[in-house]
């Protein structure tokens, strides 16, 4: 599938979470033009879920406008945290070209009336008046107390390339103006919903309990200078349930710099005993026994002043959770699992530790560099695969967001990042790519096949053996090709598999699907040119495969009988018969297996000659 094709399902999956009673967004199968209606309303939706983290559909709903009488509005929101009105236009085109490369017209942004109905006027310039849905909006701004405090802004979902910002000003009726074309529809809508992070967590707010405390609000605070930049640390009790809450709400947009995702806490001995701790003792145990959390923070504020007893009010600003996920996130499946139980809560607190990083007048890099080794620091208590503590190394990101911009596939760095997108079926699989086979295809492009076979993870994912692969330049591209030349082989795999006549396709191909793919992809990945445009890549790697796969019997032949191939291929007696030993599990985790696929004469067209017989295809 292509971000197209991914958008499309998420709008869909978004389709079935209306109530049935909302027949607009269960067109018959043979109502196209209703069909197309109905994902373009969910277009907004999916803005809406995302950008302010409206989880639930009747919510989304109130707020979208789009209708006769509409006044060129198609939603709008509130958004109260930042005092903030946004006015919404959108414009969902229904094939994947034209969502890629046809503009919004002047004349369909001129004709929001955005200044007179927030000047009150209840009907257009020709006198029809504007929906109930207008209206109503009307009197929620002006049932706002502090509406005088709010500022307006107009979002276009759709493209728009030819107008600059005081150009888009005077367009819109002076309110400045955001647009999401494809490319930031793609990356800013459909990725974080298929990871799981539909809503930001700009600034969470945290009541803390000051009873039992003593001084200072119930809190610490210290100043660090560190070689990268200055920070400050504040130490507190915070209530479980607000770090249930929190976790419960953000999942994977909190654990950005965690070496885990949201779901990939979910295997751990640790967990019970939490659970334990807190569901079967009423008093505060989780205090003394737990290690508490640490968070990253921005910015951050404590007030002990809110009119409130005993009570005081934390604030962190783009918080990130990089130690302790693994108790948060088991405190959010208690909050899931008992709801109705409130009690189960009180008077429980966990120790949080909270970094506030100054930017001063260091540089990004070295507050990067800070994190990672906070990251890297704070998580060796704990049993951390070598794939995890290099899930946030940069070039991961790296990798991660250039696989995703030029191939619309999804690198799973971190172990069930992309879990949300498979149980809702807005991806597949196949639109996965798995990050250990892909640093073996990596070796494999790197002539090292026999590396990618034999090399568990934990040795393969080591920071000495990781860097030599993974660089930040285009080297993805390559390896994203090699990927397809293993996908496709896995494919194939899956058809011979349990084949009576012709299992695991050892008839045809020999032993290339069972034992020996990371060597066809070494031999196939020969063929990848720089010149080749993402979109091409997957076509050229499956043709490329079959051709070396048609040669691969011979292959086999013929190293079989090399004498530094004695230790896999050799004759000996057993109960008085000759028997003939032909150990190709050995051999494609042995040391003669990269000489031998660089010195046999594998025949491969040119990029010209594939690309001719392709377009006869």
């Amino acid at each position: 599938m292509n971000q197209y094709e991914i958008l499309v399902n998420i709008l869909d999956e978004l389709r079935n979470e209306a109530p049935v009673t909302y027949r607009r967004y269960y067109p018959a199968p043979d109502e196209h033009e209703k069909l197309d209606n109905a994902r373009s309303r969910t277009f907004i939706h999916l803005f809406l879920k995302v950008r302010y983290g409206l989880d639930e559909f009747n919510e989304r709903e109130n707020y979208i406008t789009d209708d006769a009488g509409d006044g060129g509005i198609d939603a709008y929101y509130i958004n109260r945290e930042q005092k903030q009105i946004i006015f919404i236009q959108s414009k969902f085109r229904t094939n994947r070209t034209n969502f890629e490369t046809k503009e919004i017209s002047s004349d369909e942004i001129l004709c929001m009336d955005t200044w007179r109905i927030l000047h009150g006027e209840t009907v257009d310039e020709n006198g029809i008046t504007y929906n109930d849905k207008i209206l109503n909006m009307q009197k929620n701004i002006r049932g706002l107390e502090d509406v005088g405090r709010y500022s307006y802004c107009v979002v276009l979902l759709a493209n728009l390339k030819r107008y600059r910002d005081f150009e888009l000003r005077r367009l819109t009726g002076g309110y400045p103006t955001e647009v999401f074309d494809f490319e930031k529809c793609y990356t800013d809508l459909v990725f974080p919903v298929v990871a799981g992070c539909c809503f930001q967590a700009d600034e969470i707010r945290i009541n803390l309990s000051l009873a039992n405390k003593e001084g200072n609000d119930g809190r610490i605070g210290y100043s660090v200078e560190t070689e990268y930049t200055g920070c400050k640390i504040t130490v507190v009790f915070v209530p479980i349930l607000e770090i249930a809450k929190i976790m419960y709400k953000y999942k994977n947009s909190i654990l950005k710099y965690n070496p885990r995702c949201f779901l990939g806490l979910e295997d751990n001995n640790i967990n019970p005993k939490i659970q334990r701790t807190v569901v079967e003792k009423k008093t505060n145990e989780i205090a003394l026994y737990n290690n508490g959390i640490t968070i990253l923070s921005d910015d951050t504020h404590c007030n002990a002043q809110i009119g409130m007893k005993d009570t005081a009010q934390l604030i962190i600003t783009n918080p990130q959770i990089i130690n302790g996920g693994q108790t948060a996130f088991t405190l959010s499946q208690i909050y899931r699992e008992h709801l109705e139980e409130p009690e189960l809560f009180e008077g429980k607190e966990v120790l949080v530790k909270v970094i506030t990083l100054f930017d001063g007048q260091r540089d990004e890099d070295a507050r990067l560099h800070l994190i990672e080794e906070l990251s890297r620091a704070t998580n060796e208590q704990s049993q951390v695969h070598e794939a995890d503590r290099r899930s946030n190394e940069r070039v991961q990101i790296y990798y991660q967001q250039k696989i995703y911009e030029d191939f619309g596939y999804f690198y799973d760095r971190k172990r069930g990042e992309f879990y949300d997108g498979l149980t809702r079926n807005y991806i597949s699989e196949d639109n996965m790519v798995d990050r250990s086979v892909f640093l073996r295809v990596a070796a494999c492009m790197h002539n090292e096949a026999s590396k990618a076979r034999r090399t568990g993870d934990d040795v393969l994912f080591r920071t000495e053996s990781f860097h030599e692969l993974m660089t930040e330049d285009l080297s993805y591209r390559g390896y994203m090709y090699g990927y397809f030349c293993h996908q496709y082989l896995t494919e194939l795999e899956k058809k011979y598999r349990n084949l009576i006549n012709n299992r695991y396709g050892a008839a045809t191909y020999g032993n290339a699907l069972r034992y020996g793919r990371y060597a066809v992809v070494s031999v196939a990945g020969r063929t990848y040119r720089e010149e080749m445009e993402p979109e091409d890549c997957c076509r050229f790697a499956r043709y490329y495969t079959k051709a070396v796969l048609k040669q691969w019997l011979v292959f086999e032949r013929r190293i079989s009988r090399y004498s530094h191939n004695k230790n896999y291929f050799y004759s000996e007696e057993v109960d008085g018969r000759i028997e003939t030993v032909l150990d190709y599990d050995g051999y494609y985790k042995g040391k003669t297996l990269d000489q031998d696929l660089g010195r046999y004469p594998f025949q491969l067209e040119t990029l010209a000659e594939a690309e001719a017989a392709l377009a006869l295809k």
